[in-house]
């Protein structure tokens, strides 16, 4: 497991392009944390270092948004689950696993039967932190604040035979 304070959104990207650089054919990527942590910036980020096709947008309203690679390395899906209601639902967007990086938003409790391996990247974000919050009158979940440039603090973890043993294995 590694875990690393990101402090702006251009270092999210660049956390990104450094995940990228561990990611190969049939890896899977799923991404936890809550509306604004920077899921969809990390995952511009690992676009970027796959060398894919842009722009990297977040793929709420189509579920998922493939994108090609242009060094003739494995494509890009990127899907959002939000809206998903169960892994057989993820399962329905027949999604080329195998042959793909394959990053999912909101993934949590998805993966059953999809697959034996994945990276587990949780972003959690302060809420009320920066001056925001209580202090000066404003719901820590004002939207205003999903936008705020505060540290994220970036947790990822393998989960599964592909990534035991190496830098990001699960914590003994």
């Amino acid at each position: 497991m590694i875990a690393r304070e990101v402090a702006t959104p251009e270092a999210m990207e660049e956390a990104g392009r450094e995940l990228a650089a561990d990611l190969r054919r049939g890896d899977l990527v799923v991404l936890t944390g809550p509306l604004g942590a920077g899921k969809t910036t990390l995952t511009r980020g690992i676009g970027d270092g796959l060398e894919v096709r842009g722009p990297v947008q977040s793929p709420t309203f189509v579920l998922a948004r493939t994108h090609p690679s242009l060094v003739g390395g494995p494509p890009l899906v990127h899907v959002d689950a939000y809206r998903l209601g169960s892994a057989m639902e993820l399962d329905d967007l027949d999604i080329d696993f195998a042959g793909s990086v394959v990053v999912v938003e909101w993934g949590a409790g998805m993966l059953d039967g999809v697959a034996d391996s994945w990276l587990e990247v949780e972003i959690a974000r302060p809420t009320g932190g920066a001056g925001h919050g209580a202090s000066d009158g404003r719901d820590a979940d004002d939207p205003v604040d999903l936008d705020a440039d505060e540290p994220r603090t970036l947790r990822v973890t393998g989960r599964g035979p592909r990534w035991a043993g190496g830098r990001y294995g699960e914590p003994t």
